[in-house]
């Protein structure tokens, strides 16, 4: 690389966002040349950005996040078969030539999800060993946007045959039966508050929970019990833990913080952004691997995986 070149994560509100902490830490360890920022982009400046700024010699890739993840999509040159079949995208690799330059998109937050909740599977072998002894049971899905699409791609990438989605409006989670079918899972809607009770009726394989912050706070009061190793994936980090994180590992499941989604989803980014580097993260024998997703989890403060929530 002969110069420095630039990847930011774009979205609105963006100020919160830790990931700047996590691909710096990355770029430093792997001694690549990369200065990774915030860019504030709403749906409505989503279109100027990209014929502006975005457009200017030196970027690698974008992380993109809320409320961008389905508005992208219809400006990418091409995006991989995830994408074209969950409709959302959370990652922008841009590739220059002479003449133009290539967008494309991926999502990593099916791989975000699916390392999160193998990570909190603490019980289990493996992730090939847990989809299949769970896969008979059904996944639970807290919520209806982007993030929701991509905890169905996870479902049916964990083996999962059948998704419960639980929603606040059922009419917005429509949505999510087609996508489902689209991946070969049979789904169920349902109002929100029909959670705890379903818990306590049928153990869910494992939860996934892409509310906003505090909006599951009225779930945590009313859960009772769980069967004990269920994991659930809490992808509002911030307060942490959340009440529904707290509930859920004292009625004895498995809890992760949506920091580890946030962790592996831009772990797989950086592999992506430093393809064509001189030091490519995909390339990194195992050890170094290692070492590179240790590094970025201490940047945003992360325990590892193991540790209770609630201690």
């Amino acid at each position: 690389m002969t110069s420095q070149q630039r990847a930011a994560v774009l979205g609105s509100p963006i100020q919160h966002s830790k990931s700047p902490a996590l691909h710096s830490a990355a770029y430093r360890l792997l001694g690549v040349e990369i200065d990774y920022t915030r860019r504030e982009v709403s749906e409505q400046t989503l279109p100027r950005f990209l014929s502006g700024e975005g457009a200017e010699p030196g970027w690698v890739g974008w992380s993109v996040t809320m409320p961008l993840k389905a508005a992208m999509v219809e400006h990418m040159t091409t995006y991989s078969p995830r994408v074209k079949t969950l409709g959302v995208l959370n990652t922008v690799v841009i590739d220059h030539d002479a003449d133009s330059r290539r967008l494309h998109g991926e999502n990593t937050d099916v791989d975000g999800i699916l390392r999160a909740l193998t990570e909190a599977e603490l019980t289990a072998p493996g992730p090939t060993a847990a989809a299949a002894r769970q896969s008979q049971r059904p996944f639970a899905v807290l919520g209806a946007g982007g993030t929701a699409a991509a905890a169905l791609g996870a479902a049916a990438e964990r083996g999962h045959r059948e998704v419960v989605v639980y929603a606040r409006s059922l009419q917005r989670a429509a949505s999510a039966v087609p996508l489902a079918q689209r991946l070969g899972l049979e789904c169920t809607l349902r109002e929100l508050e029909a959670f705890p009770h379903d818990v306590a009726a049928t153990s869910p394989a494992a939860v996934v929970s892409t509310l906003p912050p505090r909006a599951a706070d009225p779930l945590a009061a009313a859960l009772g019990t769980v069967t004990p190793g269920v994991p659930l994936l809490d992808a509002a980090y911030d307060p942490w833990p959340s009440q529904l994180a707290i509930a859920w590992e004292n009625a004895g499941g498995q809890v992760a913080s949506g920091l580890s989604m946030l962790l592996h989803q831009a772990v797989k980014q950086v592999e992506l952004f430093t393809a064509s580097t001189g030091h490519p993260a995909g390339e990194l024998a195992a050890t170094a691997h290692r070492q590179l997703v240790e590094t970025m989890r201490t940047a945003i403060g992360l325990q590892p995986p193991g540790n209770r929530t609630t201690d």
